[in-house]
């Protein structure tokens, strides 16, 4: 069960791999009173450490880091990503740029482990997969609480086998990759719905993600039973993000949104764009091999502003984003939360 003080921090910043997390963004959210998370996929373990030292010199606050765990690397999965780049070969042609190929990696996972084991940090938690029992329990024993990510009811009772301290729940609305330890590929549970469910479940405490914009969000999720609730999309373009400039630009230039395999191999929900909408429907589930394949195609896009070739990851409520700085979003969002809770 959670030692953290949620009641002291009842608003969190969702971590946000691949370059919007910064510890800029993560102290001046901590700076609004938020409890924040470092992004530690997709960097080395040195690079990682960098980071969590910096924002212990930047703030004393406390925070998390969240890492993704490996995925199943299954047979077919490297001819199915071979297979969609000659789908994909023509588009790329078409803007110059060479795919990648396709291959596997566990994102150095056993060196973060043991440099989070090493650092302990208050919080870990862990998103895509779930880490195995031992490395929970050497986390633990350095007095760091283990939360996992969670997308289906389901899921709870291998939480609770593995002796977790916490839930992230993700609902459907969420921006970004699907967190849970199983990609279905289907639709799943809102955020309300699935917090609800979570609590019916299981007695571990619940933190709520997915499509949430202001403190009432919150607020309503606080009142069916989450103990903190995550914002990702809503500080994108806050000016202490790392957002690229494409993706700020769509968020509050472009509308609706789709969850698609097409960038990465794993479910993510994104802008639509001419990708999502000729390569939603046949991009095969095989993160990373998909991820790999692609990601000179998505650094092009962003690197010249071309939008249809990036990831623009966006959750349901990406219409609402508020241009402040991440201080001023943070104290916003706890002032509109407790005047919900009022």
């Amino acid at each position: 069960m959670t030692r953290l003080d949620w009641s002291a921090h009842p608003l969190v910043l969702a971590p946000m791999a691949g370059g919007p997390t910064t510890v800029a963004l993560a102290a001046a959210a901590a700076r609004g009173g938020m409890f924040p998370f470092l992004a530690g996929a997709y960097l080395t373990a040195a690079r990682l450490r960098e980071d969590v030292a910096a924002l212990r010199a930047a703030t004393a606050a406390p925070f998390g880091v969240n890492v993704f765990a490996p995925s199943p690397n299954l047979p077919t999965m490297h001819a199915d990503a071979l297979a969609y780049a000659e789908l994909l070969a023509p588009w790329a042609a078409a803007a110059g740029v060479e795919l990648g190929e396709p291959r596997y990696d566990d994102d150095a996972f056993d060196a973060k482990v043991d440099l989070l084991v090493e650092l302990a940090p208050p919080l870990v938690s862990f998103a895509f997969a779930w880490p195995p029992a031992e490395v929970v329990a050497r986390l633990q024993a350095a007095g760091v609480e283990v939360w996992v990510t969670l997308n289906d009811p389901d899921e709870v009772a291998w939480a609770q086998e593995l002796g977790v301290d916490g839930l992230v729940a993700q609902g459907w609305e969420a921006g970004g990759h699907r967190g849970g330890p199983v990609d279905t590929g289907a639709e799943q549970l809102a955020v309300r719905e699935l917090v609800s469910a979570l609590r019916d479940r299981s007695p571990l405490p619940v933190m709520a993600a997915g499509g949430l914009m202001t403190g009432g969000d919150a607020a309503q999720l606080r009142a069916v039973g989450a103990v903190a609730s995550a914002f990702g999309t809503a500080f994108l373009d806050c000016v202490e993000a790392g957002t690229a400039g494409v993706h700020r630009y769509a968020l509050t230039h472009r509308s609706g949104t789709r969850v698609t395999r097409a960038f990465t191999g794993r479910s993510a929900r994104a802008l639509s764009t001419t990708w999502t909408e000729r390569f939603g429907d046949v991009a095969p589930a095989a993160y990373p091999h998909v991820h790999h394949l692609t990601a000179p195609l998505r650094a092009h896009g962003k690197a010249t502003g071309e939008a249809e070739l990036v990831h623009l990851w966006a959750g349901t409520g990406h219409a609402g984003i508020r241009p402040m700085a991440a201080t001023e979003l943070a104290r916003t969002l706890r002032a509109e939360l407790d005047a919900g809770n009022g």
